[in-house]
């Protein structure tokens, strides 16, 4: 897809109604220091569009990016900042839960393991709401520049057993530094879209 136009055109809080966008949904989960907000600015191709920083916990909120005025990437709370308390955690969680559950336009979710490790406990539970919420987790393998080539498949034969996902399961290996994927996540996305369109959802 050739990024025209992006336009971060609503925020959701703990206390906000989710909007009902009328247009395709991709949303984007993971933990809270596994990079989402710089793989969002690859995709983009914008350098600051989300706000990355060295202290994780950053995005709080739900985030919808309108691309090109067709469809929307929306980008979910990071979950398990270990600094957060109990009850704020909590609160992140139904967020996300809420929006995997009553979004009508969601298509896909994606969710960002860090390569370098085994997925965390929170990792899990995540992989299985998604399951739970009716759609087959996508895997993006991030920070694949910290590895060397030679521990690829070693590593990601870790992440589909810790999580024990299905056969079929899609899992992309993605570096924001080389911008290794991005293509491959593009052209996953404008085939849901086009999916999606064809079928009158």
């Amino acid at each position: 897809m050739v990024i025209k136009q992006v336009e971060l055109q609503h925020v959701c809080g703990i206390t906000s109604k989710l909007p009902d966008t009328g247009q395709v949904e991709v949303a984007f989960a993971g933990k809270s220091n596994v990079g989402k907000s710089s793989l969002i600015n690859a995709l983009m191709n914008r350098k600051s569009l989300a706000r990355t920083s060295a202290q994780p916990g950053k995005t709080q909120t739900i985030n919808y990016y309108h691309i090109n005025e067709e469809m929307y990437l929306v980008d979910l709370p990071g979950y398990g900042f270990a600094r957060a308390s109990e009850e704020v955690k909590a609160k992140w969680g139904k967020l996300i839960e809420d929006y995997l559950h009553q979004s009508k336009m969601l298509h896909a979710v994606f969710l960002l393991i860090d390569i370098r490790h085994a997925p965390s406990n929170n990792d899990r539970i995540m992989y299985d709401w998604i399951l739970r919420n009716g759609y087959q987790p996508i895997i993006i393998a991030t920070k694949l520049d910290k590895i060397k080539r030679s521990q690829l498949q070693k590593q990601i034969k870790l992440i589909r057993e810790t999580l024990e996902v299905e056969k079929d399961t899609i899992v992309i290996p993605f570096s924001a530094e080389t911008k290794q994927g991005r293509e491959e996540i593009w052209n996953l996305i404008d085939e849901i879209r086009s999916d999606a369109e064809e079928s009158g959802e």
